[in-house]
């Protein structure tokens, strides 16, 4: 990639979701990266005056850093549409889908994606019985970073049924997604534009790869590569790329998996994939490009130029549009 001409960006993070801090960090990150190239930056801590600054910012692009709600699920992304605005990772239609968990599996599974089972189930009914036999996982259709994922497991660690006074997800959500737990391995594959990086497996020293060990420092350790069978990081990065491509992904994309080690490739399962994925310190992204050779502005100067390209490639298109029906 060529350098980028210099620019004036918004950096668009915080925001009110649960992810917030992480997307401050984030955020932040990129900004310092972009100012390091000599772009001209503008943060913007996402309120609800936000398209006002936005508007008031007249930025080139805008670097979309948010994650969860409104950011990541196509609201922010709609508005920036109707606004005019070029700006980095997935539009508005990805972004409804990819964040919900039903909806990626709809999307997905009929290409031939392993995905696991399940059903969304109302949180009235765990207090009367078991949705899945146990152990079985229960998560909100529609957070990232691993926010209220509960493990449920044949020791009735929250109740047997659950307990409604029990600590967990379904004291904040109306329904959850509940799916088999699938032993194994913890993975995941980041997909930058067009190529598949490489595979990360994630060792929580505690628990499992929750909210709290994805972002504390030491709590988990990343292995990059993965000291995984060549066919189980082929088909990684092979599933990865096509659920990208499928979804409509733009930018940077991270597909999440878990692999049960005694069933070889059939034991593989794509979770979900995360379309505005983070760019803390700590995040897997940075991580795997710095493995091949990518330092963190030349990522983030990467999304941006894709950003670009893309928005150039969708006007020339709506001129064509223009000129074959005049």
């Amino acid at each position: 990639m060529g350098a980028l001409a210099q620019l004036h960006i918004a950096v668009l993070m915080g925001g009110w979701s649960s992810e917030r801090p992480v997307s401050l960090m984030s955020g932040e990150g990129v900004a310092k990266a972009l100012e390091s190239r000599g772009h001209r930056v503008t943060r913007i801590d996402m309120d609800r005056d936000v398209a006002l600054r936005l508007s008031e910012a007249k930025p080139d692009v805008v670097f979309n850093a948010l994650h969860g709600t409104p950011g990541e699920d196509g609201t922010v992304q709609g508005m920036m549409d109707l606004m005019g605005l070029t700006y980095t990772h997935s539009g508005l239609a990805t972004s409804v889908v990819a964040i919900d968990k039903e909806l990626t599996k709809q999307a997905l599974v009929p290409h031939g994606i392993p995905m696991p089972g399940g059903r969304i189930v109302a949180t009235a009914e765990l207090y009367e019985r078991d949705p899945l036999p146990r152990p079985y996982v229960l998560k909100p259709v529609n957070e990232g970073s691993s926010v209220g994922v509960a493990i449920v497991t044949a020791e009735g660690n929250y109740g047997n049924p659950i307990s409604p006074e029990a600590q967990g997800p379904w004291q904040h959500f109306a329904s959850l997604l509940a799916e088999p737990y699938i032993r194994g391995l913890e993975l995941t594959t980041a997909v930058l534009g067009d190529r598949a990086l490489l595979v990360t497996e994630l060792r929580p020293k505690s628990g499992f790869y929750d909210f709290d060990s994805k972002y504390t420092d030491g709590m988990t350790d990343h292995i990059c590569p993965a000291q995984i069978p060549d066919e189980i990081t082929a088909a990684c990065k092979d599933l990865a790329l096509r659920a990208h491509r499928l979804l409509g992904c733009r930018g940077t994309s991270r597909s999440d998996f878990r692999w049960d080690d005694t069933q070889g490739v059939e034991g593989l399962f794509l979770l979900e994939v995360n379309t505005q994925p983070g760019m803390t310190p700590l995040s897997l992204v940075p991580e795997q490009a710095r493995h091949l050779g990518m330092d963190y502005a030349d990522l983030v100067e990467a999304i941006v130029a894709e950003a670009l390209a893309d928005a150039a490639k969708a006007d020339k298109a709506r001129a064509g549009q223009a000129g074959g029906a005049a």
